[in-house]
């Protein structure tokens, strides 16, 4: 994501946590994190997790698409993705994303594409509210849960509690893709 369009993100965090009177310290709390990590996040927009934006949006009851892009969903009815239509959410270091339902408005859950590299970086642990599933497409991946390491390989899938620290990494040397569904 170019430079322009994080500050641009990180402009609309703070215009909606302000229009809601949430303060920077009550953020950062809640998402867990210091002041001075949320305060680069809205002056930047650089290394925001995208659990991080999903639990924004859902507390400003905004759709993540809106605040990612700045433009608000119009589908109720139906999105369909045809391959290669997905729309790249690059959020967090270690993980490529696409959004699968990028159009749809109201979402109450939030269906990603992930594709990691075997030479990413691990990613941070992270923790949010709700629910989470895992469907490994291609590849096999390590989902560090807790102080656990769960390996998933083509066709496995797990559903968890995303409030323990989670992230997954590449195993193996061929990129893994997976779904990820996030509910929160």
């Amino acid at each position: 994501m170019e430079e322009e369009n994080l500050k641009d993100l990180g402009e609309r965090l703070q215009g909606l946590r302000e229009a809601c009177d949430v303060s920077r310290h009550t953020m950062a709390e809640e998402l867990g994190v210091d002041i001075d990590t949320y305060r680069g996040w809205e002056e930047t927009g650089e290394d925001i997790p995208i659990s991080a934006i999903y639990h924004m949006a859902r507390k400003f009851n905004v759709d993540l698409t809106e605040i990612l892009t700045g433009t608000a969903p119009k589908l109720d009815t139906y999105h369909l993705v045809r391959r290669g239509e997905t729309e790249e959410v690059e959020r967090f270091p270690g993980y490529h994303y696409e959004d699968m339902a990028s159009r749809y408005a109201r979402k109450i859950m939030q269906p990603l594409l992930v594709i990691l590299d075997p030479c990413d970086e691990p990613a941070e642990l992270v923790c949010h509210d709700g629910q989470e599933f895992n469907y490994v497409l291609e590849g096999s991946l390590i989902l560090t849960f807790g102080d656990r390491d769960i390996q998933l390989d083509a066709g496995d899938s797990i559903y968890f509690n995303p409030t323990y620290p989670h992230g997954q990494r590449c195993n193996g040397d061929v990129p893994c893709r997976f779904i990820t569904i996030i509910a929160e």
